[in-house]
């Protein structure tokens, strides 16, 4: 009988779940890998602007402190279904923004409905 594998175990899985880190490193090719992260941030300012680029700074260090590079990121946000969307439309500029500083590019993302996501 064949024992399952164990889903957390690869050998181009250089850093994943036994590692306390906040970004995951899988090795593409002999010298090259690929880092991967997903944050999410809550508001810590009253700005949605400042919000969405300390969102994506925050998440973007995750990417620096692992040695790799910013090409791109996903926005991934939850809001409640009644917030502004002039509001949203700030955050998610403030994020691009700070990512396209970085020489990266939001190549995507989602969204969910949170009734909690207000600012606390």
């Amino acid at each position: 009988m064949l024992k399952p594998a164990d889903p957390t175990a690869h050998r181009d899985l250089l850093v994943g779940l036994s590692a306390a880190d906040d970004a995951a490193v899988y090795r593409v090719g002999p010298e090259l890998a690929i880092v991967e992260t997903v944050d999410f941030f809550p508001p810590v300012v009253d700005d949605a602007y400042t919000w969405g680029a300390v969102s994506a700074a925050n998440a973007m260090s995750d990417v620096y402190a692992m040695g790799g590079e910013v090409l791109f990121a996903l926005a991934v946000a939850g809001f409640p279904r009644d917030f502004d969307k002039k509001i949203i439309t700030e955050v998610f500029r403030g994020g691009a923004e700070m990512v396209a500083a970085a020489g990266g590019v939001i190549a995507g993302g989602h969204t969910v409905i949170d009734p909690d996501a207000r600012g606390r």
